[in-house]
């Protein structure tokens, strides 16, 4: 099962990432996501498969192509352990807020 950190390591790559958020509009085969990258088809077909294993992308077989989205339940997994910090930063920063407000009107 794929977790937090291998979604963080698998996005680390910036060529990964772009493959990843070329898929945001929606499926798209291999050589529709090789398009305009830098690598050839078979390194995206490495980075994808990566991308797979962190549990971002999903596949499914289209005739003799392979489609590849995003996968709901590794973003939502990555979204949970960032709002975790989120949550906190926002109840510290609120925290701090009210503490100096409590200061200015002493």
């Amino acid at each position: 099962m794929a977790t937090y950190g291998d979604a963080l390591s698998a996005l680390a790559d910036p060529t990964r990432r772009a493959i990843f958020e070329r898929l945001v509009d929606g499926p798209k085969t291999v050589g529709q996501l090789a398009e305009g990258l830098p690598v050839s088809r078979p390194a995206v077909s490495q980075h994808l498969k990566v991308l797979k294993e962190a549990g971002l992308v999903v596949d499914r077989a289209v005739g003799t192509r392979r489609v590849y989205q995003l996968n709901p339940a590794g973003l939502g997994a990555l979204r949970a352990w960032l709002n975790r910090f989120w949550d906190q930063a926002l109840a510290a920063f609120a925290a701090a807020a009210e503490s100096e407000g409590k200061h200015e009107h002493d």
